[in-house]
């Protein structure tokens, strides 16, 4: 992976990721589906200047969608949770909403 932005591809903005933040200390982030724990880990640490105690990945599957009588599929993708180390400021990604 050459940059940060090509491993991190976005922040996961939903009601179950907003709760993580608050509750757990764990950020939740789109990333490239090829991205290991530790690429992930370096890019998050280097973007926000957090120190990262532990990094969770899953595949998300795409979901089915129909078009009238046609059917196909999104892509599927991965989600890391990042949590942080004790102390750490949560940094601010959402401030326009």
């Amino acid at each position: 992976m050459p940059t940060l932005y090509t491993v991190i591809r976005r922040p996961v903005i939903t009601e179950k990721g907003m709760n993580v933040k608050e509750t757990e200390n764990t950020l939740v982030f789109e990333v490239a589906e090829k991205a290991t724990k530790t690429e992930v880990k370096q890019a998050v640490e280097t973007l926000f200047k957090v120190k990262v105690a532990s990094v969770r990945t899953a595949i998300v599957e795409g979901k089915e969608r129909r078009r009238g009588k046609f059917t196909g599929y999104r892509p599927d993708w991965k989600k890391a949770y990042v949590r942080l180390q004790q102390g750490e400021k949560m940094p601010e990604y959402l401030n326009s909403i």
